[in-house]
């Protein structure tokens, strides 16, 4: 067991570093985040099982805060309601499950984001689809082996956070780590947007 634990700390390390790679592609979506809500646009995202986790982590942090004091940030994760998700399912197909909220929701201005480990899943390719279609940005944390990064859902992906590596656990470890950084990014942004807001009054009533 000792052994096993050693391995896995190994690849976890030795994929962290690899992440490096995807900083440039965190920064633009960090940007483009904080674009689409000075905008008044919102985030959608999603993911299944694990990734569904992920999504909603995500969402939370930007709702209430990361670090910092800040109005709350508009994001909606498209697995937390069981009567839209069964009803979607059950009229029409689960592969529908996320298109058919995006479709409904999504706006051009908007971020539409999914967390897959194997970028294989239809109704995750199905969601990007209907936010490209819809006008949104569309970002994928996915992963993968070199012969196929991303999966299907790359191709549908405006940006795309590929985590190198064909272990489902490092992927999902690495995706919490870049949620973070994102995070991160967006809620210094929000804060720094509320100082902003504060000294300019400020400023007009002592003037």
């Amino acid at each position: 067991m000792p052994d096993a634990a050693a391995a896995h700390f190994a690849e976890h390390r030795a994929v962290a570093e690899s992440v490096d790679a995807l900083l440039p592609v965190l920064a633009e979506l960090t940007e483009r985040l904080c674009a689409a809500f000075d905008g008044g646009g919102r985030l959608y995202t999603f993911g299944n099982g694990g990734s569904a986790a992920d999504a909603q982590h995500l969402a939370a942090e930007l709702i209430g805060r990361y670090k910092r004091h800040r109005r709350p940030l508009p994001a909606v994760a498209l697995s937390v309601d069981p009567s839209v998700v069964t009803c979607i399912a059950n009229d029409y197909a689960w592969d529908d499950v996320f298109a058919r909220q995006v479709e409904a929701l999504a706006r051009p201005g908007d971020v539409v984001a999914a967390f897959t480990t194997s970028g294989t899943s239809e109704n995750v390719v199905r969601g990007l689809t209907a936010g490209r279609r819809a006008g949104a940005t569309t970002v994928l944390f996915g992963g993968g082996a070199a012969s196929a990064d991303g999966g299907p859902a790359a191709a549908q992906a405006d940006l795309a956070l590929v985590v190198p590596s064909a272990t489902t656990a490092r992927i999902q470890e690495m995706h919490l780590l870049l949620l973070h950084a994102v995070s991160e990014g967006v809620d210094a942004w929000a804060a720094g947007e509320t100082e902003e807001r504060a000294t300019g009054s400020e400023r007009g009533t002592g003037g």
